[in-house]
């Protein structure tokens, strides 16, 4: 039994199968074995109080120390990330997309008992940052996006997730068929699918990071917020501002000696 296994209930998280293959030419942290979406939403547990958990850690440095003393190497990762020999770049990035929506569901699944609109009215990192909800590439509506909105934690979350998984059930935006190309506009939509999962991790590192460790898996989750960013600066994804709260993690992350984002 895997340690996600151990500690979160595997029903209650939507994640999906990827039919991708790709060449793996560089040494690769093993995925965990995906589940099909159920359909079922994020539990809301309504007995948590608020008070705790808005309030915890408070400025940057603090995050940076809270969570770098459990840091490895970043060796074997920083391969992982690179694009193979003769590899499609988008269906890279297609498979990395799957790959990372599925860590952070089920990441995020560990706490979801801890993360509820009681606990976490607002999705928010540190009180220094709020994530407004907007659908940015609507197709609803004549393509009018709405205004941004307010929403608690598990809410936005649960929106986050069905908005990627819109486009992942989609094959004239993620492809299953060899041959069938990717949409112009698809490195646009992989840059701000991989800045709203990073809003997750921010979520979790700053108002839930007590909970991961007692459950033991402080390790897991800075083993794949690491994979994250390495990934993301390979390909220059997101730029420093993105990261927020987390830019001095981020930093420590991929080394004091690369390039910066």
């Amino acid at each position: 039994m895997s340690f996600l296994q151990s500690h979160f209930n595997p029903s209650t998280i939507p994640t999906i199968r990827s039919t991708r293959a790709f060449k793996q030419t560089q040494p690769q942290s093993q995925p965990q074995s995906p589940i099909a979406r159920t359909g079922q939403e994020y539990p809301h547990q309504q007995q948590q109080q608020q008070q705790h958990y808005q309030q915890q850690i408070t400025n940057h440095k603090e995050i940076r120390t809270y969570a770098e003393q459990t840091l490895g190497s970043n060796s074997s990762l920083k391969q992982a990330v690179k694009l193979p020999k003769d590899e499609d770049l988008n269906e890279w990035f297609a498979v990395h997309i799957v790959d990372f929506y599925n860590q952070i569901n089920m990441l995020y699944g560990t706490i979801t008992e801890f993360c509820s609109p009681i606990t976490c009215p607002r999705m928010i990192a540190t009180q220094e940052y709020e994530y407004l909800w907007q659908d940015p590439l609507s197709r609803s509506n004549g393509g009018n996006s709405k205004q941004p909105i307010s929403m608690s934690a598990p809410a936005y979350v649960e929106s986050l997730m069905s908005w990627i998984q819109s486009f992942l059930d989609d094959d004239a935006v993620f492809p299953t068929k060899m041959g069938v190309p990717f949409p112009k506009q698809f490195p646009v939509l992989v840059k701000t699918i991989m800045k709203r999962l990073f809003r997750v991790y921010a979520h979790m590192y700053c108002h839930h990071f007590d909970e991961v460790n007692e459950l033991g898996l402080q390790m897991h989750l800075n083993t794949s917020l690491k994979h994250f960013v390495l990934f993301c600066n390979e390909f220059n994804l997101l730029s420093s501002k993105d990261y927020g709260p987390l830019d001095e993690l981020v930093n420590k992350m991929i080394g004091d000696g690369d390039e910066k984002l």
